[in-house]
């Protein structure tokens, strides 16, 4: 069930091994399902609950601790061989599990990175953690390691990722050939699930932004659905996944006959999502990316309007994550260069309460030894969808 050869897994490791000996670290303590997955395939929900797998800088097997539930998912979908239990009890506590396991590894006293910034390692789990380990090792946050490593794609992760853009076209696609007045979004919603379940896509992870009419200027998911009505608006933000790698895709409509000032809206936004690709090259900082947002639409007056980044870095993630796989974030001054394999959604996005207008684009964008390329191959049209 491994969705990558063996030997790109074993150069994964490899490579985190060399990052951990250069920053003086003895090991790292895996949290983070994203880093499971990358480092190993390890696919699984297990990670709500304590869930660590501990890598050292030597050849030694990673030695992954877990529940009972996902002992058959860690044996079928990831490299990892040693699988050790720990069980629920009403005075269990698995960091007493985990330290055994590093005793067995002869990491006492050792410095150990720990994956902080993450889901898969809760505040509570944290002290439990902390608390245990105290004056046994040194811990100290270390949740760049992989996350960086992850930020650039292999060839094989390129193919998934553009396997996830055709994805992100089916969505729209779907939507823009349901969409109509008297339409309920669920059956809107319901057409874009289906194109992708059809394209052997996954199913989506976090809440995805479908909205019409007052809704259509937000840029986060909100619970209820309503029928589309005439001379409104359906903003909608999705993200094709393949594989657990996602892709973003960005479009606001008109249902019925637009407002004047839409139409003015739509050629803005697409003049600023068209200067921040432009902007994105191998070897330039991020931050010249949200420089050509705010530019574009400063310059329109649109300053209290517009959002204060302009995207972020895109991969394999797992809920509640969702589409966003950052750092890398795209910020105006960034310093971080854009690198040949960096894959980043680029979304430019007005929500102009005054008029009641909102207009958002993006599109998922591929960075590549001479520039960039665009992994959506829908170009952004105005919609007046009757």
């Amino acid at each position: 069930m491994l969705h990558f050869p063996r030997a790109e897994f074993d150069q994964r490791l490899r490579a985190t091994r060399a990052e951990l000996k250069r920053r003086g670290l003895d090991g790292l303590l895996i949290f983070a399902q994203e880093s499971h997955y990358y480092l190993t395939g390890f696919d699984s929900g297990g990670y709500k609950h304590f869930q660590c797998a501990v890598l050292t800088t030597d050849e030694k097997p990673i030695i992954l601790l877990t529940r009972r539930p996902d002992l058959q998912q860690a044996r079928r979908t990831s490299t990892i061989e040693d699988i050790r239990i720990w069980y629920n009890a009403e005075d269990e506590n698995p960091a007493r599990d985990l330290m055994a396991i590093l005793e067995e590894k002869g990491l006492r006293g050792a410095r150990l990175g720990v994956e902080m910034a993450t889901y898969g390692l809760t505040g509570a789990n944290w002290e439990l953690l902390r608390k245990t380990l105290e004056n046994w090792c040194v811990l100290e946050d270390a949740s760049s390691i992989v996350q960086l490593q992850r930020a650039v794609k292999s060839h094989a992760e390129i193919e998934f990722m553009r396997k996830a853009a055709g994805l992100s076209d089916d969505a729209v696609t779907a939507m823009l050939r349901t969409a109509r007045p008297g339409v309920p979004e669920t059956v809107v919603l319901a057409a874009i699930h289906d194109a992708m379940l059809k394209g052997d896509g996954d199913v989506v992870g976090g809440p995805q932004i479908l909205g019409s009419g007052p809704k259509a200027l937000l840029v986060r998911a909100a619970t209820g659905r309503r029928t589309l009505g005439n001379d409104e608006q359906l903003t909608m933000e999705w993200a094709g996944i393949y594989r657990r790698y996602h892709t973003g895709i960005f479009r606001t409509v008109a249902i019925g006959k637009a407002k004047p000032q839409h139409k003015v809206l739509f050629e803005l936004v697409k003049e600023a999502l068209g200067a921040m690709t432009e902007a994105a090259a191998p070897g330039q900082p991020l931050g010249r990316i949200d420089e050509a947002h705010r530019r574009i639409f400063d310059a329109a007056g649109y300053r209290e309007q517009r959002q204060w980044t302009a995207g972020y870095s895109l991969g394999a993630t797992f809920a509640p994550r969702g589409l966003m796989d950052y750092p890398p974030m795209l910020y105006a001054g960034n310093p971080m260069s854009a690198k040949p394999g960096m894959v980043f959604f680029l979304h430019a996005v007005i929500s102009d309460e005054h008029t009641e207008s909102a207009m958002c684009l993006g599109h998922t964008i591929l960075i590549t030894p001479t520039g960039r390329e665009v992994l959506s191959k829908l170009k952004p049209e105005y919609s007046e969808l009757q």
